[in-house]
């Protein structure tokens, strides 16, 4: 199925949107719950499966629907079409800061993405997971041996955490933490690597395993994975609750010696 060519807009610079355009009887699809704002006119449907292929039955759609479960996504993606007259906006929003990554899929060839990377897309693009035929990239590989592909050739949108680098390889090996990686062409081989010895496993602060990208093609990465995000916020919040229980048990000490010299 031949992608719909959609028109778009990047708004913001640290929490980004992607603004769609959409001709009559044209569509988007999205992940569920992506939506941010749009015009009167937009019908938008939850669908099993991402309509690239128009004649898949139902155990197509419930193999597509078992598949997005191991990815943790929504068994549905939502599909906005412009059923007014004239050009309708649709805008779609990353659930974290970060940047958006515009890509022309017509251009690329298949992407192979972080799961849970994806925004929205042209409709007709095709939505599947891969997995890694490694072992050691299914268990250690920081996302695990299940990752999205995008294929079509259309636009699509992904979102990354903090600043986005693209990175052209020519031949050469690139190593990167796990958490770091967003996606990547499909001129790329992409394993992991222990990093370094044993001492520098345990005390070096860093990943246990690091990925190796070697090949032709881009590779997309991220300052700011949202699982460091996460596990700062979490260790933040443990500090100021044990640094508040601490204050709260000086006070109910020093409450008790007082009453106690009172009598």
């Amino acid at each position: 199925m031949k992608s719909h060519e959609i028109d778009y807009e990047i708004l913001g610079s640290e929490l980004q949107a992607v603004e769609v355009e959409l001709d009559p009887n044209e569509t988007v699809i999205a992940e569920a719950g992506a939506m941010c704002w749009m015009d009167e006119g937009i019908n938008f449907e939850a669908k099993a499966g991402d309509g690239s292929d128009v004649d898949e039955g139902f155990f197509g759609k419930a193999f597509g629907m078992g598949k997005r479960m191991l990815t943790g996504e929504s068994l549905f993606m939502t599909h906005f079409t412009n059923q007014g007259s004239g050009k309708k906006r649709v805008t779609f929003n990353a659930p974290y800061p970060g940047k958006i990554i515009p890509i022309d899929l017509s251009k690329t060839g298949m992407l192979t993405c972080q799961k849970d990377s994806f925004l929205c897309a042209a409709l007709g693009t095709k939505i599947d997971i891969t997995f890694s035929k490694k072992i050691g990239v299914g268990l250690f590989g920081g996302e695990g041996f299940i990752l999205q592909s995008l294929e079509g050739d259309g636009n699509a949108f992904i979102h990354a955490g903090g600043t986005v680098v693209e990175k052209q390889l020519n031949g050469e090996k690139l190593i990167v933490d796990t958490g770091c990686l967003v996606a990547f062409e499909e001129g790329i081989k992409y394993d992991i690597q222990r990093a370094g010895n044993l001492k520098s496993m345990i005390f070096g602060g860093e990943s246990l395993f690091l990925a190796t990208l070697q090949g032709h093609g881009k590779v997309y990465l991220q300052s700011l994975p949202f699982s460091k995000l996460a596990d700062r916020v979490l260790q933040n919040a443990k500090h100021d609750s044990g640094a508040n229980s601490t204050v709260a048990g000086n006070d109910s000490v020093i409450g008790g010696l007082s009453k106690m010299f009172e009598r």
